[in-house]
């Protein structure tokens, strides 16, 4: 794991689904193996940004949550 990510999602104070559309657009830009850090304030992303990750083939890194905030780390499946 890389000690900085490559691309920043900051989708704090969204909610169910824009922080998951915004995250697939920022997928779709970046390149195989790349790394995201995506920070959030909704719950329902414990569950979305997994199983977006499952559905699409990346991978899931990280996710840590602390005082209501969320943060996941993830790696752009290969091409």
């Amino acid at each position: 794991m890389a000690d900085q990510p490559d691309h920043t999602l900051d989708a704090r104070g969204l909610y169910c689904p824009e922080p998951v559309m915004l995250l697939h657009n920022a997928v779709r830009d970046m390149l195989p193996g790349q790394t995201l850090e995506v920070l959030a304030s909704d719950p329902s992303t414990q569950r979305d940004i997994p199983r977006f990750c499952d559905f699409l083939g990346h991978e899931l890194v990280s996710q840590t949550a602390r005082d209501g905030l969320f943060r996941y780390l993830l790696r752009k499946a290969p091409a």
